[in-house]
């Protein structure tokens, strides 16, 4: 087989780089070694920028996330006994977030693929890369070979792709933070209209949603928690000890569908690229998911990814593509920045540690007093805008705008 862009990934970064791809007539074929079933029914991240609704859109996948998700205008913060509103559309006017869960972006993604006869193959094994320091890469799986010009790494932080790279070749930051989330999928109505992030003494709890019928909880736990160890009455109970700190705030409880433990890490790979390898999302880098940044840096660097070999292609010019890495890890680590900063100001720490609280709660007081702070948490929350437009569907670059 042959294709121009081997992918190996079916999540949200692989299946929209080969769809953009697709619309500029390069092809590809995408590699998954789970099943669609499993794909399309992960449960992961629900807050989508206002730069990755308008790709999605644009894009032509965008008709069921425009009917079934649900725009915000804001976020509350809330502490001290108080709520506080980070109003979006005072602060970035034009520019709000969309809760729309990653599976049902998959489920659309998916479909797209194989409505324009797009090749996705589930349940492939042991897929290798070769001669990615060649201009003849390739791949194998399953007992088969598939030849391609490029290969897009997009199987996430235990996929193959980035450890196909040789030692050394890449330098890699990590932080590990003392604490994991507890998530909750619960088919419950939402208790709040918007997201509350709450910071308390005994620990950070989230209360979102995926549509007016199902919610979505975290509440931080002990890194190496047992989700055993949360039966629902237990849950319930500490999820209202952490969000009915209002006057007048009720947490409606319901049926809970999912529990899952998450551990909390910021990861960066530098380069994001090797030979003719490309990484891309979680492959590349992680963000603790406070910040709510991570299928949204999937989604800028399949943008910048398709723009470059979209050029390669029209004109032989590997200026974009040897420029790749460069340009998507100057969002990544502002992603990284604002991530670890959201987290730090409102998560529990060492509780032995009274001058770190003081310090939390001062921020607060800044964040929720200052319009210039404010204004920076906004901006950030939202996406910060593309430089780099690309043209899916032969929309002029100013679409994006």
């Amino acid at each position: 087989m042959r294709t121009q862009v081997g992918i190996i990934g079916a999540g949200p970064a692989g299946l929209l780089l080969s769809h953009l791809l697709h619309l500029r007539g390069i092809s590809s074929v995408v590699l998954e070694r789970h099943s669609r079933d499993h794909v399309e029914r992960r449960v992961r991240a629900g807050v989508l920028e206002q730069g990755t609704v308008d790709t999605l859109v644009a894009a032509g996948v965008g008709d069921r996330l425009r009917r079934e998700g649900l725009p915000h205008q804001g976020i509350e913060l809330r502490y001290g006994g108080a709520g506080h509103r980070v109003a979006f559309e005072k602060l970035v006017p034009g520019r709000s977030i969309t809760v729309y869960g990653q599976q049902e972006v998959v489920k659309d993604l998916i479909a797209a693929r194989l409505a324009d006869g797009g090749d996705v193959r589930f349940e492939v094994d042991d897929v290798i890369p070769h001669d990615l320091d060649t201009d003849r890469p390739y791949l194998t799986f399953g007992g088969e070979r598939l030849d391609c010009d490029f290969v897009a790494g997009c199987d996430g932080f235990h996929g193959v792709s980035r450890p196909s790279i040789p030692a050394g070749a890449l330098t890699e930051y990590e932080r590990e933070y003392p604490f994991a989330w507890l998530g909750i999928l619960a088919r419950v109505r939402p208790s709040a209209e918007e997201l509350i992030y709450a910071r308390t003494d005994r620990g950070f709890a989230l209360h979102s949603m995926r549509s007016p019928e199902v919610s979505r909880f975290y509440l931080q736990v002990a890194p190496d928690e047992d989700v055993a160890a949360w039966p629902d009455e237990r849950v319930w109970a500490e999820l209202k000890a952490r969000l009915e700190t209002v006057p007048g705030f009720v947490l409606a409880a319901g049926e809970i569908l999912e529990k899952s433990v998450t551990p909390m890490r910021s990861f960066v790979a530098e380069p994001m690229q090797y030979g003719r390898l490309f990484l891309a999302g979680d492959a590349a880098h992680i963000v603790p998911p406070t910040g709510a940044k991570g299928l949204n840096l999937a989604v800028a660097d399949v943008r910048v990814l398709t723009e470059a070999l979209a050029l390669w292609y029209a004109t032989g010019s590997r200026d974009a593509l040897d420029g790749y890495s460069r340009t998507c890890l100057s969002r990544v680590w502002r992603a990284q920045h604002f991530s670890w900063w959201m987290t730090t100001l409102l998560h529990t720490f060492d509780s032995e540690d009274p001058y770190g609280r003081r310090l939390q709660l001062s921020y607060l007081d800044y964040v929720t007093s200052s319009e210039a702070a404010a204004a920076t948490l906004a901006e950030n929350y939202v996406g910060l805008p593309f430089e780099q437009s690309p043209t899916p569907g032969g929309l002029p670059p100013d679409h994006f705008a």
